[in-house]
């Protein structure tokens, strides 16, 4: 078996609050000085920046997943990974259905870039993307896995957009295998305290700035002989479900 170090809750300059250097080569390269193996962009209900996103983790030899951090009607935020761009980008369509559009204060939420491989500005997302869909969190993991996606709460530690602190506690339905921490000395409290012993923990960043991304500390053990990116994320995959 192998370390796999990891983030996979990344935000791009398109995520509200989301630094404008957060561009792709900005956050691939930070990752490869922080000594990262495996990445996931998860910008709020938005996949349009992991195209360039995949370009430029090839070039580093960086294994990327396509993701999103979903906001539910509750004001939770779910990170949804994909193994495939085309998936990720059919269950963004799908969410269009369940967005609430809202012109975006870039005065206030900041810019929504939409960035190529060269990080040259080629679009912006008019709509404010961290908004609630109306999606509850109960639709939440049927939905993903139509499109072969994996799906867990985010921060769970945190005040903000928790599932435990809007909730009061952490839900027996619907299912998740699997749930993230910011900061993983919170790990045995949350275990006893909610009874998630049987869950699997995933540490990430959260980061909107570069100078929040962390060096390589967390990592998946896999098998040693993946030989590619598509092989890593298949055994990454089947591991968190």
């Amino acid at each position: 078996m192998k370390r796999y170090y990891y983030d996979l809750h990344l935000h791009s300059c398109l995520s509200p609050c989301g630094d404008d250097d957060n561009t792709p080569n900005n956050i691939v390269g930070m990752a490869s000085l922080c000594g990262l193996d495996i990445i996931a962009l998860t910008d709020h209900n938005t996949t349009a920046n992991c195209p360039a996103f995949l370009q430029v983790a090839k070039k580093y030899g960086i294994t990327a997943i396509c993701g999103i951090e979903l906001t539910t009607a509750e004001d939770i935020h779910i990170v949804c990974l994909f193994k495939t761009l085309k998936s990720a980008s059919k269950f963004e369509n799908e969410l269009k259905k369940y967005k609430i559009p809202i012109k975006n204060r870039s005065d206030i939420f900041g810019n929504q870039l939409i960035l190529d491989a060269d990080d040259n500005i080629i679009g912006e997302e008019p709509n404010m993307l961290i908004n609630a869909t109306t999606l509850s969190v109960e639709d939440i993991p049927n939905l993903v896995s139509h499109f072969d996606g994996i799906c867990y709460p985010a921060h769970i530690d945190r005040q903000s957009n928790g599932i435990i602190s809007v909730l009061g506690t952490f839900p027996s339905t619907p299912y998740f295998s699997c749930v993230e921490l910011h900061d993983n000395k919170n790990r045995d409290e949350y275990i006893q305290k909610y009874d998630l012993k049987n869950k699997k923990f995933i540490v990430s960043s959260d980061a909107h700035y570069l100078t929040q991304m962390r060096d390589k500390e967390n990592y998946f053990l896999l098998p040693d002989n993946l030989c590619d990116d598509n092989k890593i994320i298949d055994a990454l995959f089947e591991h968190l479900r």
